[in-house]
């Protein structure tokens, strides 16, 4: 019922985003979703490409007097900084892990100016929806969603997932709330950059408030949605709810998460399902987890083919970002808030409130 649909290209004049089921009445201007743009933006440290995007947003319908009025609401980011020309050398090649053969493939043409759809820049829209869905979420729940870095290459966080707090993980430019751990990972990458080379890692992501009954029993389970939002995601290879694949190294009696009551409220003892029991959330804090794989570009000189399939040597060139980690903690609670907004419309219009 919250449903979006991002548009654009990444060297193209602008990207933006089209929002349709936000319910009327909420309050809604550009302030409100600037400050997730700019989380995602580039350039924010030594550790992204240095691409110079304000990434300013314009909400273009939608809404009036600063308020949504219930039809479909348009944000727009222009480009400002493209340059194309970095791209122009391999127009005709396929660089290895990205979307050029496969586009081809399927569409028998492609945009070669840094990626068109399947840019990371198309981002940008899925940020500004997040925004919105989380602005729904926290006024009519207390919902409040926090993602971090947990792991860059071989480097893991320990983090308190009762504490955590948004401020903690902006502490740092790697976003990860682990101070110790944020300074090893910051060495990785800065290594692995200057060795012309690049790191994957994880994002974890909770959202804490989630009340229990949100979800459906089969096809459309809370987990199962959140997981094809999250694996929608560029260079997202794996998602995990809960305890995940270490969960498979436990027993059962180990693994269950025994119930007891709280006041008059159901709980669970532990959380290894992750906040969602066959589908449905159970009121627990919804846990879940995401791989990126490395970027894909990379300055190291890699062997590939050309359209004409010719044998040749690529070295890339271009503004990339040596570990999409940190830029990429805003995009993952963006999609997090759109999926828990849309079964909270959903559980609305067929239980109730």
């Amino acid at each position: 019922m919250f449903r979006i649909a991002t548009w654009g290209e990444s060297h193209g004049g602008a990207v933006g985003v089209s929002i349709e089921g936000c319910p009327p009445g909420l309050a809604l201007t550009e302030a409100d979703i600037q400050p997730e743009l700019d989380r995602r933006r580039p350039g924010q440290s030594t550790l992204t490409t240095p691409r110079a995007e304000g990434d300013r947003c314009e909400i273009l319908s939608g809404t009036f007097e600063g308020r949504t009025l219930g039809t479909p609401i348009a944000i727009l980011v222009r480009n400002e900084d493209a340059r194309s020309g970095a791209y122009a050398d391999f127009a005709r090649v396929y660089r290895p892990s990205h979307a050029d053969y496969t586009y081809q493939a399927k569409y028998e043409f492609r945009t070669w100016q840094g990626g068109g759809r399947a840019s990371a820049r198309e981002t940008i829209g899925r940020v500004a929806a997040g925004a919105v869905a989380r602005k729904v979420l926290a006024e009519g729940f207390g919902v409040e969603v926090i993602a971090w870095v947990d792991r860059v290459a071989d480097v893991d966080a320990k983090v308190d997932l009762g504490t955590v707090t948004r401020a903690a993980v902006e502490a740092n430019a790697v976003r990860c709330p682990d101070e110790a751990a944020a300074a090893r990972m910051i060495e990785r990458i800065e290594a692995a950059r200057n060795g012309g080379d690049s790191l994957g890692g994880v994002v974890r992501c909770l959202a804490r408030n989630v009340p229990p009954g949100w979800g459906d029993p089969v096809f459309d389970k809370l987990d199962a949605d959140l997981a094809k939002a999250l694996m929608s995601l560029p260079a997202c290879k794996g998602v995990e709810v809960g305890s995940g694949f270490e969960g498979t190294r436990l027993t059962g009696s180990q693994h269950n998460d025994a119930f007891y009551m709280d006041g008059e409220r159901v709980r669970t003892r532990t959380n290894r399902s992750g906040g969602v029991q066959g589908g449905i959330s159970n009121g627990e804090e919804v846990l879940v987890a995401a791989a990126f794989k490395p970027t894909a570009t990379i300055a190291k000189p890699q062997e590939t083919v050309n359209e004409a399939g010719e044998a040749v040597t690529l070295k890339a060139k271009g503004r990339h970002d040596p570990c999409v980690l940190p830029r990429a903690v805003p995009i993952v609670e963006a999609m997090v808030a759109v999926v828990l907004c849309d079964h909270h419309l959903r559980h609305r219009g067929q239980c109730g409130p």
